[in-house]
């Protein structure tokens, strides 16, 4: 009977598959809704043959050698897996999957929350509101920015940064973008998307939305002289991975007015957020909401679970990330 360890409490159609498919004493599920400790962890792995984590917990070498040579497979509830040594797994030959595709659509969702309530200033709206400062219907009250006919800078065309240049087009926006490989120009022209340098992309959007993957690359990949190169009126926008900013140059451009406003539902210490972010009335922060629909997050389980039985039952699971080690 194989045995397998979930760390964090998950929809329930997913724990089933995995008692339907071997047992309820093959499934454990570490009892409480809170993030697991490291000796909790280290001990829920003891003997397992298939670990299902959750992005925010360190899955390293100590983590593989106390489970054990029978761990078969880990199954990480996210789209990214940077919280996973891959390199240690491959050695160990131990197939390492992810959740991808199904939150695409959802994320870019979010990412449109984040810049339609970020120029229109509704944080700081409904903080004044809640004060009890409103007295009355007035001209100059927190003024925000339109959206409409803007330019929108995309950094990052992928499945992601696609959907939300789609949503765009409802705008009447011009859509600008950069990555490290242009785009097939079908797909520039599907999306109504036109290919710029950084310099251009910084220079001359309006808004700008981050949907870059994360890697040594792109750690950074906006700081100081990024934000200095931009519109004064630009809104900034991240919800792909919280160490692409550099959080303190962010925070400088905010006060000092180098950009007008900036929504982010990710941090480079998630769950520390930067003391003088938190200052910034211009900050909107909301807490790694990207894929938190009811519908993705059982959709991301039970995709992780799918891993796990193929892998248990001998087969390949579809979605791993170091498929030589299969």
């Amino acid at each position: 009977m194989p045995k397998i360890f979930v760390s964090r409490a998950l929809p329930q159609s997913a724990i089933q598959m995995l008692i339907d498919e071997f047992s309820q004493e093959s499934v454990s599920v570490f009892p409480e809704d809170r993030v697991i400790h490291r000796d909790e962890l280290l001990d829920g792995v003891r003997g397992i043959d298939a670990l299902l984590p959750i992005l925010t917990e360190t899955i390293d070498v100590e983590v593989m050698d106390a489970a054990g040579a029978q761990l078969k497979i880990i199954a990480n509830y996210a789209v990214g897996y940077n919280n996973i040594d891959i390199d240690a797994a491959t050695q160990r030959k131990i197939p390492v999957t992810n959740t991808p595709g199904v939150l695409t659509e959802t994320t870019a969702d979010l990412a449109w929350a984040l810049i339609l309530a970020t120029a229109r200033r509704i944080g700081e709206g409904e903080r004044y509101l809640r004060a009890g400062k409103w007295e009355s219907w007035a001209p100059q009250l927190l003024l925000g920015d339109d959206i409409h006919a803007k330019t929108l800078g995309i950094f990052g065309l992928g499945r992601i940064g696609a959907a939300v240049a789609r949503r765009a087009k409802g705008f009447n926006m011009r859509i600008i973008y950069n990555d490290s490989t242009r785009k097939d120009p079908a797909l520039e022209e599907e999306l109504g998307v036109t290919f710029v340098d950084k310099p251009a992309l910084l220079a001359e959007s309006d808004i700008l939305t981050l949907h870059c993957s994360f890697s040594d690359e792109t750690r950074h990949a906006f700081s100081s002289d990024e934000f200095s190169a931009m519109k004064s009126t630009a809104v900034f926008i991240n919800t792909t991975r919280g160490p692409v900013v550099d959080e303190t140059a962010l925070a400088l451009a905010l006060h000092a007015g180098e950009i007008t406003a900036a929504g982010l539902d990710v941090f480079e210490e998630e769950p520390k957020i930067h003391p003088e972010l938190l200052k910034c009335e211009n900050a909107l922060l909301i807490p790694h909401l990207g894929s938190a629909t009811k519908e993705t997050r059982a959709k991301m389980a039970e995709i992780a679970a799918t891993n796990i039985i193929a892998r248990l039952k001998g087969g390949t699971p579809p979605n791993c990330v170091n498929p030589e080690v299969l």
